[in-house]
């Protein structure tokens, strides 16, 4: 509905900014992460994403449309509210994040105050695929596009491994060794499973 202000600023704190926009204030709550790339102008663009509730309206700004993408794709999950999801984008940066969900660290979306284990597992698990297509990763994207990677899987399968355990084995050896052959791969991932 509302997808962006343009205006003057008014004020600004860590966790929010008041922004006029034709005589109109909006209270848009923000990242430490938007706070950090906020310039002092006086004339200021923000993304927004409004939240509607049955008693509020909530505004929520980013200083681009990552960090936006990446805030929706979190509240996505069931038990990341607006808040977690703010809180999030605070404590770590868009970057950080996409890095976290697409190598599996629960410990680092863990780490986040206010989200626990299964909450961290339930994040990566939701969002891992939806990550790994949206961004480009150095190190993840060309192993998933990678036909070798795909025909150890198959092969792997076929031999009674679960997919989802093959993956992970698969993407392991890969990152460590590039060149691998399908023949090393599988071998690999035989000693592994």
């Amino acid at each position: 509905m509302i997808t962006h202000l343009r205006g003057k600023l008014v004020e600004k704190s860590p966790t929010g900014v008041v922004i006029d926009c034709n005589g109109v204030g909006y209270f848009v709550n923000i990242s430490l992460n938007t706070y950090s790339q906020l310039s002092n102008d006086e004339n200021i663009r923000l993304l927004t994403h409004l939240q509607v509730k049955e008693d509020s309206h909530q505004l929520y700004g980013f200083i681009n449309s990552t960090e936006r993408h990446i805030f929706r794709l979190l509240i996505s999950v069931s038990g990341i509210g607006t808040n977690t999801a703010r809180t999030m984008l605070s404590s770590l940066t868009p970057k950080q994040i996409c890095d976290g969900i697409s190598s599996e660290d629960v410990a680092l979306i863990q780490s986040v105050k206010g989200i626990g284990l299964k909450t961290a597992q339930r994040v990566i698990i939701d969002l891992r695929d939806k990550i790994l297509k949206a961004y480009n990763f150095d190190e993840t994207i060309p192993v998933l596009n990678n036909t070798k990677k795909n025909e150890a899987l198959s092969a792997l399968e076929v031999l009674g491994f679960s997919k989802k355990q093959c993956d992970r084995v698969v993407m392991t050896i890969l990152k460590r060794i590039p060149e691998a052959s399908i023949e090393l791969i599988i071998k690999e991932a035989l000693k592994n499973l």
